[in-house]
């Protein structure tokens, strides 16, 4: 492999180390990277599956981390719609107790 091409995969590499900072799925990583890098999908795919095969634990403990975070989210959604139902219902009960 010339130079060059190790260059190129190494500046990947670090792109695709900033996508996990920004805690990115890899295909969110393979879609900015080639929406603002002009990279490939398959180039980031490929070199993403090779950090994998090296470092299978870290990238077990991303992906756990990430539909936890998710899971999180999802609770915290569904927690904020209750109280915003609830704060409705409210309102709208003391609205008709003011036509009264």
């Amino acid at each position: 492999m010339g130079d060059s091409s190790a260059s190129y995969i190494h500046m990947v590499h670090h792109l695709i180390e900033e996508c996990i900072i920004f805690n990115m799925s890899k295909e969110e990583c393979m879609e900015a990277l080639s929406k603002h890098a002009n990279i490939k999908p398959i180039i980031t795919s490929t070199v993403w599956k090779e950090l994998e095969k090296e470092n299978k634990e870290f990238f077990e403990a991303y992906t756990k981390n990430r539909e936890a975070r998710a899971f999180e989210m999802e609770i915290t959604k569904q927690r904020i719609e209750k109280m915003l139902f609830d704060l409705s219902q409210k309102d709208s009960s003391d609205d008709d107790d003011d036509e009264k």
